[in-house]
């Protein structure tokens, strides 16, 4: 893994990331231990940082965009202290971790934690249980997840080959976005006039905007390969509001895992990825030098009305020269540059083409638990809607009189002053969360048809309640108020199989027969289809309560989101421990 010259600090930054990706996984891959305890401390500090020739003060951990890589084994417990130095409060989310019966490090603001404020600290303390492949760690308040993310790496138990052989080397490649500005004032400011909010200036691959970007050709990710070698690209999409498309030109991947489970390996030139979920990928090097240089391009798949970044970032695939290669360095300047084609920015075909691809291995060593039968069924649907102005105030959302609004089952959920584990815990939900969550929506309607005129949402602090070890169907709908629009859906706390998808509204007397009980993907992170939905299943078998949310951070911010809490069973090993002694308050 190589970078240009240290020719700015943004380079210096990449290749301290590229050291640590070459030197750390290595290491740990030859540790004999298993199941150890690994520490990391994350300061919260504020840095100048440049790019697209802009410079502004960036919230970073350690002082570094991306943030550290973490690195751990699978059994092993992860000690992480935050020291937050900046002005702003702070949480941390460890994105696909299961956190069995360690809810208190889950990280949402608010749901499992009150922020850590200004000054404060806090560790995270959980053990990784029966996963393994690549996550990676966000910021979960406001937008701070722009800058404040990293890769989470899980490595197999000693001695427990990857099911697709080793590869030569291993290289995390994370997509962000920058803007110009604060993305807190990006935000804030929407939330103020009700209008969408300000899209982004530049996608990052490693935190670099690339060549195709003014002022931005010494910030390119470069990633230099040897011929005949077989590399696993560990790809995480951390941008805060766009699904991406991804290719290398004339190059073919195999996708081999998605959000830390193995899948049934298939090739493609190109692939889609959405905020939240992470694909593991092997790169296959051509066996000779091929006298050209390939870059590298991730662009959005946009599927909304409103506006969006639509531009492209690009880094550069470079192969080493041997040293019986008859091409000096010289020459290799002057190569010819080949450029990947990617998919049009809303190719709905492409993207549902490219998710029903995606199949559990489903072995006997990694099989996929399927639950076979469903004890509580749930019809959610998905979408946009609006808020009323309030009164003496000027709005920008719809018709210039409303504010936008996101909402499931048409409650836009409003997050609480203090943190909706500890209320639940302490027996203190009064005033700060109910348990009357609809199961379906309340009023149905042709929900991929023509919208409803009315377009308002309720609003409130809503949770669904489970009695634990139960087996759940969830069938997400996407609807057509404002616009239909896929939206990638996370769920914390849990993994889950998706069982089935399609287009137009959900039928439940026909789709269930088409349900794949076999082999389903299982993730953390799913898009629902624009114009469509998609049926997941899951067993609550992990008690507490746990965010469920979109990943494109503005449906987030609007309100698209709930809670799930799952009560606590008999056995001592069926119930959540008191919270720890450093537990943030509010």
């Amino acid at each position: 893994m190589g970078v240009f010259p240290f020719s700015s600090p943004a380079i210096v930054g990449v290749f301290l990331f590229a050291l640590i990706t070459s030197s750390l996984l290595p290491e740990l891959a030859l540790a004999k231990d298993a199941g150890i305890t690994r520490r990391y401390k994350f300061d919260i500090k504020l840095v100048r940082m440049t790019r697209l020739c802009h410079t502004k003060g960036v919230i970073t951990v350690n002082g570094k965009f991306p943030g550290p890589l973490v690195t751990v084994r699978e059994g092993d417990n992860l000690l992480v202290e935050v020291v937050n130095h900046v002005q702003n409060n702070i949480s941390i989310h460890w994105h696909g971790i299961r956190q069995l019966r360690s809810g208190w490090a889950d990280g949402p603001a608010y749901i499992t934690q009150c922020p850590i404020r200004t000054g404060q600290r806090y560790m995270y303390n959980f053990t990784v249980s029966g996963q393994r492949g690549t996550l990676f760690w966000h910021a979960h308040i406001s937008w701070i997840r722009a800058t404040v993310h990293g890769p989470l790496i899980i490595l197999p138990k000693p001695n427990v080959p990857y099911p697709f052989g080793n590869p030569y080397k291993e290289v995390p490649i994370i997509f962000g976005e920058w803007w110009n500005v604060d993305p807190e004032a990006v935000i804030s400011q929407a939330l103020q006039t009700g209008a969408g909010p300000n899209v982004s200036d530049a996608y990052t691959i490693n935190g670099l905007p690339g060549p195709l970007y003014n002022c931005s050709a010494k910030d390119t990710f470069k990633l230099k390969v040897k011929p005949a070698k077989t590399y696993l690209l560990r790809l995480i999409n951390a941008a805060v509001d766009d699904e991406l498309f991804f290719s290398i030109a004339n190059h073919t991947i195999t996708v081999v895992e998605v959000d830390a489970v193995y899948v049934k390996p298939f090739d493609t030139d190109t692939l889609l990825i959405t905020p939240g979920q992470t694909t593991n990928v092997l790169l296959k090097t051509k066996p000779y030098f091929p006298k050209a240089n390939f870059f590298m391009y991730a662009r959005p798949y946009a599927t909304g009305q409103g506006t969006f970044d639509n531009s492209t970032v690009a880094g550069i695939l470079e192969y080493e020269l041997s040293n019986f290669s008859p091409f000096n360095s010289t020459s290799t300047k002057n190569l010819p540059f080949f450029k990947p084609a990617l998919p049009p920015f809303n190719d709905t075909s492409f993207a549902s083409n490219f998710s029903r691809k995606i199949r559990s291995l489903a072995s006997a060593q990694f099989p996929a638990k399927v639950p076979q039968k469903v004890e509580r069924r749930f019809f959610f649907t998905v979408g946009l809607g609006t808020n009323p102005c309030p009164r003496n105030q000027t709005c920008q959302g719809p018709n210039n009189r409303t504010k936008f609004s996101a909402s499931i089952n048409n409650v836009s959920f409003v997050l609480p002053t203090t943190a909706i584990l500890q209320a639940y815990f302490f027996g203190q939900s009064n005033g700060v969360y109910t348990t009357d969550f609809p199961n379906n929506p309340i009023t149905p309607f042709n929900y991929t048809g023509n919208p409803p005129n009315n377009t308002m949402v309720s609003n409130g602090t809503k949770a669904v309640v489970l009695p634990y070890n139960t087996s759940v169907e969830l069938v997400m709908q996407d609807t057509s108020i404002l616009g239909a629009e896929s939206h990638p859906l996370h769920l914390h706390g849990f993994n889950f199989f998706v069982v089935g998808q399609g287009f137009g509204n959900y039928d439940p007397n026909k789709d269930p027969a088409k349900f794949n009980l076999v082999d389903p993907i299982e993730r953390n992170t799913v898009g629902v289809p624009s114009g469509g939905w998609v049926a997941i299943r899951f067993l609550a078998d992990n008690p507490g309560v746990w965010f469920m949310h979109c990943h494109l951070e503005v449906h987030t911010s609007w309100g698209l989101k709930m809670v799930w809490i799952v009560l606590e069973g008999k056995l001592p090993n069926q119930k959540l421990p008191p919270p720890p002694s450093d537990l943030p308050t509010c």
